[in-house]
C-alpha cells in the first residue's frame, strides 16, 4: 500500500523482538519505546525542508543547514507519551501537544476526553504518535481533529501496525504517510494486535 513505511533496520527490529517479550520489565520497555522512537523518528522526518545558513567553523565558515518546518509532536494520550523523548532527543525545539483518547472496549470506537490545542495551529508538520495502530479509530480521530486545526502536512508514527488499523487510516485520510517498526498479522476478537507486544500503556506504566 502507497504511503506505508514499515522500517527495515536491523536495529528496530532487534529493539522489538525485546519490547515483545513478556519478560521485559517496565523501566526496560519504556527505554525500548524511546530508543525505537528515536530511530523511527529518523526515518519520519527524512522530507522535512531545510534553508541553507552559515556557520562558523573553529577553521572557516562554511555553508550548513537549518530545519524551515516548525515541527509538532501529538501523543495521543496515554500510550503515545512514550515515543515523545525519543523524538525531543532529536528535536528538541519541537512542541508537543496531547490529545486524550480512550477506546471503548465494547464498541472498538475512540472516545475523546482532552484535547488542548490553541485556536490557530503553531506549527506547519504534526506527528501523531500512537505505539500502536490496531483498529485505527484513534488515529482517524485525531488526524481529523489536527486537519480541522488547520494542520496542512500530517504523519502517523507507531511501533507496530495491524493491516486493518492501516488501511482505515489509509481510506479516512490517505495523505497522512504512516511510518511503524513493523506491520503484525492482524487483530483478534478484542482488538488486540497479534501477536503485538500486549497492551503498551500498561506495560508502560506497570498498571
Amino acid at each position: 500500500m502507497n504511503n506505508v513505511y514499515p522500517s527495515s533496520h536491523p536495529l528496530v527490529g532487534a529493539k522489538l523482538t525485546l519490547l515483545r517479550n513478556v519478560k521485559t520489565d517496565s523501566k526496560k520497555f519504556r527505554e525500548l519505546i524511546r530508543e525505537i522512537a528515536a530511530m523511527l523518528a529518523y526515518e519520519a522526518t527524512a522530507d522535512l525542508a531545510i534553508r541553507e545558513i552559515e556557520v562558523q567553523t573553529p577553521l572557516m565558515v562554511t555553508k550548513g543547514s537549518a530545519l524551515m518546518e516548525r515541527v509538532g509532536l501529538v501523543p495521543i494520550l496515554r500510550s503515545g507519551l512514550g515515543m515523545v523523548e525519543g523524538f525531543w532527543e532529536l528535536m528538541p525545539g519541537a512542541e508537543v501537544w496531547h490529545i486524550g483518547l480512550y477506546r471503548d472496549e465494547k464498541t472498538l470506537k475512540p472516545v475523546s476526553y482532552y484535547n488542548r490545542l490553541p485556536v490557530e495551529p503553531t506549527v506547519s508538520v504534526s506527528l501523531v504518535l500512537d505505539p500502536m495502530l490496531a483498529t485505527g479509530g484513534s488515529a482517524v480521530a485525531t488526524v481529523d481533529i489536527l486537519k480541522a486545526w488547520g494542520v496542512k502536512k500530517i504523519k502517523f508514527v507507531g511501533i507496530l501496525a495491524a493491516p486493518e488499523g492501516i488501511e482505515r487510516l489509509h481510506n479516512a485520510h490517505p495523505d497522512v504517510p504512516i511510518h511503524v517498526a513493523k506491520i503484525d498479522e492482524g487483530l483478534n476478537e478484542h482488538g488486540f494486535i497479534l501477536p503485538g507486544l500486549g497492551d503498551a500503556g500498561d506495560r508502560q506504566f506497570g498498571t
